[in-house]
């Protein structure tokens, strides 16, 4: 593909709660087996864009741990490869960055050494399956300045929480705004963009000699009048995990057949750091329905739609319904879990009883497991 890529994954999330405090939302894991990035990384192996940088900076710790080898996306390559970039004290720059822009205006020189004439940008807490080369021809037909991947919400979503959008008949974008009060249009920007490299370039110089730093408001709101920027509508899954209640329900979706279906069953797949665990045992007693249930994990008690990660422990006697339970987790016996989150690395003493009344609880836990 004539094509960079560029995975924007350094944002603080505040709605994520206690779950952001410990890592970037791009390594939150999904679907028993899976982080955040993978998604976006996988699209861009399966687009063919062999050169793709990723940004971090927010507690990058374990993502930058799960990025260490390229080769699960098949990045390990000769020419092109996955770059990790995390901000850096220069000669020129000391600050972190400031904003989506600022974050690109950082690492200017990844663009400017490259030699493909478009870039696809995309974030790392999105879910979902995309063709870039598909956006590529229809930005190229269009002749477009830049294309913003599109969707349609239902009427019961809340928009007003995403970037909206308002197009004519040509599907050229003439409204943009991020985050309204109150809503103009159903239809939402994907967080997901079209560019030719060139352009991009003098877009984010310009950006930075007027101390501008974000990449919606600075780039594609300032200049919907004066570039054709289009918008590419897809009707397919996509869902952005923004808060504690989006992330509960994005892996509640994968306990649904045709989701997986759709992620892991039809052509191209999902990739993922693999670990080397045994896959899960269930001992007499056990109860499992309508549930994943990840690698390394030992299950005695009762799971009841719900996402269990790898090497978990569930006791004798326990019930696990409609919860996520993270990697690492101990859970001790006749414990009771329900409409929650037990964050990864947590120890829930024997008899415990966890219950989300008004919404979804995260449940921490201390991870001493041999004090009783």
């Amino acid at each position: 593909m004539r094509a960079i890529g560029i995975i924007l994954a350094g944002g603080k999330n505040h709605r994520m709660k206690e779950l952001s405090q410990k890592r970037a939302i791009g390594a939150m894991p999904i679907a028993g087996s899976y982080r955040a990035i993978d998604f976006a990384l996988s699209n861009m192996s399966n687009s063919h864009i062999q050169k793709v940088a990723v940004f971090t900076q927010y507690n990058a710790g374990s993502l930058n741990s799960h990025l260490s080898s390229s080769k699960w996306w098949d990045f390990g390559r000769k020419q092109g490869g996955l770059f990790v970039f995390t901000p850096a004290v220069t000669a020129d720059n000391s600050f972190w960055y400031r904003g989506t822009a600022d974050s690109i205006y950082q690492n200017l020189d990844f663009l400017k050494s490259s030699h493909e004439p478009y870039v696809v940008i995309g974030s790392a807490d999105c879910v979902y399956k995309l063709d870039y080369n598909k956006v590529l021809e229809y930005h190229i037909e269009k002749k477009a300045d830049i294309t913003v991947v599109c969707k349609d919400m239902s009427a019961l979503e809340k928009v007003e929480r995403f970037g909206t959008v308002k197009m004519n008949e040509e599907c050229r974008i003439e409204e943009f705004e991020e985050k309204p009060i109150v809503a103009k249009s159903n239809t939402i920007s994907c967080g997901i963009y079209v560019i030719r490299r060139r352009l991009l370039i003098e877009m984010i110089e310009r950006c930075a000699e007027e101390d501008r730093y974000d990449f919606v408001r600075d780039v594609l709101i300032r200049y919907k009048d004066q570039k054709r920027i289009y918008g590419y509508k897809i009707s397919t899954y996509w869902k952005n995990i923004a808060s504690v209640e989006d992330y509960f329900d994005t892996n509640m979706d994968f306990l649904k057949p045709e989701t997986r279906d759709y992620f892991f069953k039809q052509y191209p797949d999902i990739y993922s750091k693999v670990d080397d665990l045994p896959p899960a045992k269930f001992n007499v007693g056990a109860s499992v329905s309508n549930s994943l249930v990840s690698s390394g994990t030992i299950v005695n008690g009762n799971v009841e739609n719900s996402v269990v990660f790898r090497k978990t422990f569930i006791g004798n006697n326990c019930t696990i319904k409609n919860s996520i339970i993270l990697n690492d987790v101990y859970i001790g016996d006749n414990s009771y879990i329900e409409n929650c989150i037990v964050e990864s690395h947590g120890t829930v003493r024997a008899n415990s009883y966890h219950k989300g009344e008004n919404g979804i609880k995260i449940v921490l836990e201390s991870n001493d497991r041999y004090v009783m």
